[in-house]
């Protein structure tokens, strides 16, 4: 009996080599999978989905008239989503358009005082002619009598006369020359009083171009086509201008923010192939491309960016966002929102 079993105590076993030798050779194909893989790969896991969201407000203050979609649904650009009491506005653009009715009259009013004075001015004119003839013709006998008064042919009162009609004939061509001037002065003012009522009708125009747009804004219209969020807004509710009512998620706008380590970088370049794990899809298979770099690190974008000159410092390695392009299906792309925790692979060699 003791020799029996003093032989199998010597019996070496055989089952501990061959399982340390199956994990370590489990251990060396792992471990050059993954130098394979992450040789053409560089992964990371603080990535989200991301979307343009855009907040719509209200351009014009008053209540509010209709409400003309529910929250989380989809609407189309320039599909009417809320109306606001617009009679005060309507009003507005009356008043405008009845101060351009008002001005237009003006005009007419200008253009007939404008017929008149040049009807004045044309009347002065020939005044200006007939004064001239006159002046000319008792300049002439003046020049005769002046004569004739030397040899005693006409008397010194007939001469006297036409040296008095000649002083009268002069004064009234002076006189019908200054009233053509001033004919011509009021023809001039008349027109540049055109010209400020027309510029008055222009400004009138302008009041209701602005009335109409203003008017337009009562109706807050989709800037984008995609679905609604944030409702904040109710039936009856006064809401001022600026203030936001609600928000779109724009279609065709998700795309994937990577934060990527800065000791990563190196390997990464616009272009590259990218494959998406969404957490809430497992299953679900979405491809993309590195679009661009943040010109800056997060931590400088946030809040209160770190300050290494304070003397306190402590090197972390800090993440740079990185844009990703997706592609996929329709109905795929539209499962994601923005905002979705994803697993990110950049294929840095194929």
């Amino acid at each position: 009996m003791a020799t029996q079993e003093t032989e199998t105590k010597k019996k070496p076993n055989k089952v501990l080599p061959i399982i340390l030798g199956i994990i370590l050779i489990g251990g060396i194909i792992f471990g050059v999978k993954e130098y394979i893989y992450f040789s053409k790969h560089v992964d990371t896991d603080d990535a989200q989905i991301d979307g343009d969201i855009s907040p719509v407000v209200a351009r014009v203050g008053g209540y509010v008239d209709s409400i003309s979609f529910e929250e989380n649904t989809h609407v189309d650009k320039g599909q009417l989503l809320v109306k606001i009491d617009d009679r005060d506005y309507k009003v507005k653009l009356e008043q405008a358009q009845a101060a351009q009715v008002g001005a237009s009259a003006n005009i007419g009013v200008s253009e007939g005082q404008i017929s008149s004075t040049i009807a004045n001015s044309s009347s002065a004119k020939a005044d200006v002619a007939s004064a001239a003839a006159r002046l000319e013709k008792v300049q002439k006998d003046y020049a005769r009598y002046a004569n004739l008064v030397k040899d005693g042919s006409v008397t010194r009162q007939q001469f006297d006369q036409a040296k008095a009609d000649l002083d009268v004939a002069q004064a009234t061509y002076n006189a019908m020359q200054d009233k053509y001037k001033a004919a011509l002065e009021q023809v001039a003012t008349t027109r540049n009083q055109l010209k400020v009522t027309n510029t008055g009708v222009s400004q009138r125009q302008v009041d209701i171009d602005y009335a109409n747009l203003q008017l337009s804004y009562t109706h807050v219209k989709a800037p984008a086509s995609g679905l609604v969020s944030k409702k904040n807004v109710q039936i009856g509710q006064l809401v001022q201008a600026g203030q936001t009512l609600f928000s779109i998620v724009n279609d065709n706008s998700i795309y994937v923010t990577a934060n990527f380590k800065e000791t990563q970088l190196e390997k990464i370049q616009n272009g590259q192939k990218v494959e998406v794990k969404v957490d809430a899809y497992p299953d679900l298979k979405v491809e993309g491309q590195v679009y661009n770099f943040s010109p800056a690190t997060g931590a400088k974008f946030s809040l209160l960016p770190p300050d290494n000159a304070t003397g306190n410092f402590v090197k972390v390695v800090q993440r740079v966002p990185v844009k990703i392009k997706i592609s996929g299906s329709k109905e795929d792309l539209a499962k994601l929102r923005p905002g979705m925790s994803v697993d990110v692979s950049v294929i840095t060699k194929d």
